[in-house]
């Protein structure tokens, strides 16, 4: 008999994350930083001062945007006794710094084989793959899906992503999805409506609008 979604969602006590197309919808700018004042003096005096739209940067600041759900979603998981750690191929501050702000567990860039990460976590947590879900939207996604206990697609991952999945998530990678996944995983555990109460809770030491020691966003 198969186990249904809801059953390995149960079990799950780390929930990891792809960024782009997850955290995000999957856009990424690439904006150029203003020139080296050396830089712009060698193309002045070739150009004869008229610097135009060619000028190239050596520098170069990527951004990305990121859903305030999403954020909230982190603070309810770690209410309800989970942790949260995202595993990324590229590299970015962008990803640093909102990990820093969410108070992310694990964090790991510049990996293009997923699995090795996630058996690190593994090893310092004392759990196995049944314990563990991962949400993706992309085929570098597939084996950390084929192998984790709670395997999640976003609702714009490609379709072969989604055909793998255990939980297809009701909205796209950086409109709520991680938020989906998360409250999915409470619902199962017969929490979410615990979680969700404790943080809007005026008792509670931290209220939400001030929620960065729980990672939550600031409101």
């Amino acid at each position: 008999m198969s186990t249904t979604a809801q059953e390995r969602a149960r079990k799950i006590k780390i929930i990891l994350f792809d960024v782009d197309g997850v955290w995000t919808d999957g856009t990424i700018w690439l904006v150029p930083g203003p020139p080296a004042g050396k830089l712009l003096d060698e193309i002045s005096g070739k150009t004869g001062g008229d610097v135009g739209f060619g000028v190239q940067s050596p520098t170069m600041v990527e951004a990305k945007g990121y859903c305030a759900h999403d954020g909230t979603a982190i603070s309810l998981a770690r209410i309800g006794g989970l942790k949260c750690g995202v595993i990324t191929k590229r590299i970015s501050e962008t990803v640093a710094t909102r990990c820093r702000d969410l108070k992310i567990e694990y964090v790991y860039q510049g990996q293009a084989f997923k699995m090795k990460p996630i058996r690190e976590i593994m090893q310092k947590e004392g759990i196995g793959l049944d314990e563990i879900a991962y949400v993706g939207d992309d085929v570098i996604d597939l084996p950390p899906m084929r192998n984790v206990g709670f395997a999640v697609a976003v609702a714009n991952a490609r379709e072969r992503v989604k055909t793998e999945a255990h939980y297809v998530t009701p909205n796209p990678g950086g409109q709520g999805a991680a938020r989906d996944a998360i409250e999915f995983i409470l619902e199962a555990k017969g929490i979410l409506d615990h979680c969700i109460d404790t943080y809007i809770d005026e008792d509670n030491p931290i209220p939400p609008s001030m929620d960065i020691g729980r990672g939550g966003e600031l409101k």
